[in-house]
């Protein structure tokens, strides 16, 4: 899932983890502010995501761990 240099995009980790269902829901999300990574708002859905940031939406921290298993 991840791209090579092991990161993920925002909108894709947003899917990966079952938040949204499309990368329309994750694109409109983001636009509206309501994604924070590491404890700023982010609007950029391409933002890359590493091992070790979090990402918040409603209350609801993830952890981004690229090495675990899906």
């Amino acid at each position: 899932m991840t791209e090579s240099g092991q990161f993920i995009k925002l909108d894709q980790f947003l899917k990966w983890q079952g938040i949204v269902e499309t990368g329309g829901q994750a694109k409109q999300l983001v636009q509206d502010g309501r994604v924070c990574v590491n404890g700023q708002v982010e609007t950029r859905r391409g933002r890359k995501l590493f091992t070790g940031d979090t990402v918040t939406m409603g209350g609801t921290a993830f952890a981004v761990d690229l090495d675990r298993e899906t």
